[in-house]
């Protein structure tokens, strides 16, 4: 027994519950890539003014969640504690958006850091799948991203799940907005904190979870009442594509999101199987990110669903996902010329695409068949020196117990022709 576990607030994925975790994510990217987003991967960390700026400085994230850490050569750098900061800045330093293709449409895949109280659901380490399409002001491209996630997780099985949908306005009608909910929040009971935060960025209040807080949001004005014309017929658009293509949604007035660059379009997807923390994913536009970063303006949208918590709403809801075994054959030798003679068999298997396995560490046949039998594999091939000085080797199927002799340089074409 190892006297290191791993930290509090983190998991291991081992075989075989990681299978799922590797299903979830080729789900949810499988639609991405029919849609024309290529891969991107980013560094794990990045310096801690790219987050303070995108993400927000009155954020929990940056205010309380962020690892950040102070190098050798003294730079100041963060664990990313989300993807579309990391993804904008490394499409503006690529130039992606001078190749003349906007919008640059782009997915990736990943661990994020943030540092907070440890619960079902809710991981100091966790993994998501995200998708940014960057470059262009649409209602069809927020449409599509919300049609695709709500795709990534019909392929699952998932069905329990909702989409919360809501306008943040823009530029020219929260200014509005934000003064009259400013006005609101300073006439209510806050704390020191809380109060700061309202004069930072206000919106951050509705999205405070403490029950001592929301009885106090009734009443609150709602920013949909402050939409300007074309926020207006920019959030009616994108209602109509998600609704024509047959995607259910709610309309929330309060969402907001813990992320302080969205405008216009936020989603959230949520779950109710999973109690308090119930949003397996969600996000929006980001029209001003770029700009905030130091970048051109580029008008963007983009989401991020949680691996984890997709998993956790697959066992709420009972779903038991498709997962071919690991392993399809498994040879098990008994003596050194079988053991030569399987492992270049297994060897062939494996370059015809073959998923095989061998019996390791000189087993006899009844611990060898017993491994077989846990690897999932749905022949063994098994050899002696009586069957060698055949020709042959015995083939067992694991399912119906049936055995059968085969030449030994049969053996390959015999497996494709019978695995397809």
């Amino acid at each position: 027994m190892s006297t290191f576990k791993a930290p509090k607030g983190t998991y291991d994925l081992i075989p075989p519950d990681s299978a799922k975790y590797l299903a979830v994510r080729e789900a949810i990217a499988a639609p991405l890539r029919n849609s024309g987003y290529g891969y991107i991967e980013t560094p794990g960390f990045e310096n801690v003014e790219l987050f303070a700026r995108g993400v927000g400085e009155s954020t929990d994230i940056v205010t309380k969640e962020m690892y950040a850490f102070e190098t050798k050569g003294g730079d100041r750098l963060a664990l990313r504690p989300e993807g579309t900061a990391s993804v904008l800045r490394a499409a503006l330093e690529a130039n992606l958006h001078k190749s003349g293709n906007l919008p640059v449409k782009l997915w990736y895949s990943g661990s994020y850091y943030r540092y907070e109280r440890p619960q079902k659901g809710r991981y100091r380490h966790f993994s998501q799948v995200g998708a940014e399409a960057i470059g262009a002001e649409d209602p069809a491209l927020d449409a599509e991203l919300i049609i695709l996630a709500d795709q990534a997780y019909r392929s699952l099985g998932l069905r329990n799940f909702r989409i919360l949908l809501n306008s943040l306005g823009d530029k020219e009608c929260r200014p509005v907005y934000r003064s009259a909910l400013q006005e609101f929040l300073r006439g209510l009971d806050l704390d020191e904190d809380t109060r700061r935060r309202v004069d930072i960025n206000p919106l951050r209040v509705l999205d405070d979870k403490r029950e001592s807080v929301q009885k106090q949001l009734t009443g609150a004005p709602l920013l949909r009442d402050y939409l300007c014309d074309a926020c207006k017929a920019y959030h009616e658009e994108v209602r109509e594509l998600i609704g024509a293509a047959g995607v259910s949604f709610e309309d929330d007035p309060k969402l907001v999101r813990g992320l302080d660059y969205y405008t216009r379009t936020t989603f959230e997807f949520v779950h109710d199987g999973l109690g308090s923390q119930s949003a397996v994913g969600g996000g929006g536009r980001y029209d001003g990110l770029s700009e905030m970063i130091g970048g051109p303006a580029l008008p963007s949208v983009g989401w991020a669903l949680g691996v984890d918590r997709t998993v956790l709403a697959l066992e709420a809801e009972g779903v038991e996902l498709d997962i071919p075994s690991a392993t399809s054959v498994y040879a098990v030798p008994l003596g050194e010329e079988a053991r030569r003679v399987l492992f270049a068999k297994v060897t062939e298997l494996r370059k015809v695409g073959i998923a095989a396995d061998f019996a390791y560490g000189g087993k006899g046949l009844k611990g060898a068949m017993k491994n077989a039998n846990r690897s999932g594999a749905r022949y063994a091939v098994v050899a002696g020196e009586r069957d060698l000085a055949e020709g042959v080797v015995q083939l067992k199927d694991m399912e119906s117990g049936e055995q059968t002799a085969v030449g030994v340089n049969e053996i390959v074409a015999e497996l494709e022709a019978r695995l397809g």
